[in-house]
């Protein structure tokens, strides 16, 4: 790692030896950064929120008008490419997914496997997209399972850190689910009142 925002980094549950991070990148505590990452921030920033995960192989980089903001509670699954978008609090975008320049994801969304999203497709809270180009398919908050598969990830990425690998073998699912219902409600109570 080379020209990396440390104080931010410092903040990261586990960050894998073999991500590579350049530029101006903001992480947020308890973020997680998996194997074969690439986030590359040359001119604007790239902020991965508080709890989120950027998994195996996922490529981020800035767009040339735009950062990378990325909200807390969210994962960013396997080969997955982010360029230049804004993803919303407790979302999870899928496997082999490509989000273009001046994109927006609402919060509590998911974004299926393999979807394309062209430049400046703007996605509403709740949605669940998919396809190539991506689509609404139906609206939908899926705030509690997307923050369960973060509360996981998060679980996981301190066990890494410690150089144990099989944490999910030993997790209490009903526990973090009841865990993320309860976030769920939490935040909910904060933005509604």
């Amino acid at each position: 790692m080379s020209d990396v925002y440390e104080p931010e980094v410092a903040r990261a549950a586990y960050i894998d030896p073999t991500a590579r991070l350049f530029g101006d990148l903001r992480l947020g505590e308890g973020a997680s950064i998996w194997p074969h990452a690439v986030l590359r921030a040359e001119m604007h920033h790239i902020r991965i929120g508080p709890l989120t995960n950027v998994q195996d192989h996922v490529m981020i980089h800035i767009g040339y008008r735009h950062a990378v903001d990325i909200g807390s509670y969210c994962s960013i699954a396997h080969h997955s490419t982010l360029h230049g978008c804004t993803i919303g609090d407790n979302c999870l975008i899928g496997i082999h997914t490509t989000i273009m320049d001046g994109c927006v994801i609402g919060e509590n969304s998911i974004v299926g496997g393999h979807s394309f999203l062209t430049e400046n497709t703007i996605i509403p809270p709740n949605s669940i997209v998919m396809g190539a180009p991506g689509k609404i398919r139906r609206a939908q908050d899926c705030s509690v399972e997307n923050i369960a598969n973060a509360l996981l990830y998060e679980l996981n990425a301190r066990a890494y850190a410690r150089g144990h690998h099989r944490a999910w073998a030993d997790a209490d699912f009903a526990k973090i689910q009841r865990q993320a219902r309860e976030i769920a409600m939490a935040r909910q109570a904060i933005l509604g009142g």
